[in-house]
């Protein structure tokens, strides 16, 4: 359930709809305008995306990285993406599609 508030990822299901008021909230529709962004694209190529649950909240928050820091370690990425709980993978592609993504994009 992450959400982008005013550009930070947020878990919108703990977040009370009065309290964004006014501000700018991005779900991971919002995303990209009708074509995929290089990070959407970059998780489809490497497959990073297995039942899809929990597929948009890493979009989410991976945006939210990249949009504050275009060229992220490794180390970066998990820490920013620690917080979602993925039981289809063991990350490594996720990792390795946002890795890819910045490599694109800065």
């Amino acid at each position: 359930c992450t959400v982008l508030v005013d550009g930070e990822p947020v878990c919108a299901c703990l977040v009370p709809a009065a309290s964004v008021s006014g501000a700018c909230v991005t779900t991971v529709e919002g995303l990209a305008n009708g074509r995929l962004s290089a990070l959407q694209a970059s998780f489809l190529a490497h497959g990073a995306a297995q039942c899809g649950i929990c597929t948009p909240a890493l979009l989410v928050a991976a945006t939210a990285l990249l949009d504050t820091k275009p060229r992220p370690t490794e180390t970066e990425v998990q820490d920013a993406l620690g917080g979602i709980l993925c039981r289809c993978t063991g990350y490594r592609k996720i990792i390795a599609a946002v890795m890819e993504a910045s490599l694109q994009t800065a």
